[in-house]
């Protein structure tokens, strides 16, 4: 970015599928409400994990895509990139020197099932043993192993818009699949929901429901002109659900969560946090609470309480 924020551009990365660009509009709308005289540039970036079909695990987890839009961020190809928080890696698995800039009021956390076109009504609890289950999470893999262990969790890929094809057309490989009831909503498919999940049992994935705008840690200008979109009780909830994972040093192949709440005053942060046994074995919970004014420090707090309960061993399992 250049000159002063009444005249500078913002030039912004993003993934080219149907659901990031719905997300990049909702910013866009919001920075040229913000700024109307600032132009706005996007460029969309195809990632790995875009063009990649195969288990993520294969091609370096989450990381597969971030990589690219972080190649163009720190070389000044783009000033910012957004992206949901979801899909970003841990910070024990990324290159140093990039900050978040923005964050975008939390949709809705919740995962749901959703059933083929033509399916009768259903839920996880009434569908019949051995069912398939698509999902390319291992949290939701180990979240069915032990919460309904009848059922059988197969990887599906893809963009959220082709799985659902994929499952009505019958050629997914799973019977039903589950899906984050946001990504959903951005593809004006909530009708599809065919259960929602309850959030303090069925924990989404950390970071769920959230879109983070990021710029280079060393560029104040962008940082500078990004802070004034961020929504402040999304930053708490962001903060204490990514310090959970950092102090776990959870990834996008650790069957793990934080869910974080604000109490109504706002003063006050709850984290629920799981690690789960990939072999669908007990899960070890933990709920803490504290300040909202230190949602990093509550958010470590909930790691130390699940490692003290023995989740360490788990941290390390793999299905």
């Amino acid at each position: 970015m250049t000159a002063s924020p009444s005249t500078r551009s913002l030039r912004l990365g993003t993934r080219p599928s149907p659901m990031a660009m719905e997300q990049t509009d909702r910013f866009a709308h919001a920075f040229r409400t913000r700024y109307p005289h600032v132009p706005l540039d996007i460029v969309t970036i195809t990632s790995e994990g875009d063009q990649h079909r195969g288990p993520l695990a294969q091609i370096g987890g989450k990381g597969a895509f971030t990589r690219r839009a972080d190649e163009h961020l720190l070389n000044g190809s783009v000033a910012a990139t957004i992206a949901c928080a979801k899909d970003l890696p841990g910070p024990h698995d990324r290159k140093p020197g990039i900050s978040t800039g923005a964050v975008l009021p939390r949709e809705d956390v919740r995962d749901a099932l959703v059933l083929p076109a033509g399916h009768p009504p259903a839920t996880l609890a009434s569908l019949p043993p051995r069912t398939r289950v698509g999902t390319s999470a291992p949290r939701r893999a180990a979240l069915l192993k032990a919460l309904h262990p009848k059922l059988i969790a197969v990887p599906i890929r893809g963009n959220a818009d082709s799985r659902l094809r994929d499952l009505d057309s019958g050629v997914l490989g799973a019977d039903v699949m589950i899906a984050a009831l946001a990504g959903l909503r951005r593809l004006n498919l909530a009708d599809r929901a065919a259960e929602i999940f309850d959030p303090t049992v069925w924990l989404p994935a950390s970071g769920a429901g959230i879109v983070v705008i990021e710029h280079r840690t060393d560029d104040h200008a962008t940082g500078n002109v990004l802070a004034p979109l961020t929504h402040s009780a999304t930053r708490i909830l962001l903060n204490a659900e990514r310090a959970t994972l950092a102090a776990l040093h959870g990834n996008c192949l650790t069957a793990a969560s934080a869910y974080a709440t604000l109490n109504p005053a706002a003063d006050f942060v709850t984290v629920h946090a799981v690690v789960l046994d990939p072999e669908g074995g007990t899960p070890i919970r933990t709920t803490t609470t504290g300040h909202a004014d230190y949602p990093d420090a509550v958010g470590q707090l909930a790691a130390q309480q699940l490692l003290d309960a023995g989740a360490a061993h788990l941290l390390g399992a793999r299905p």
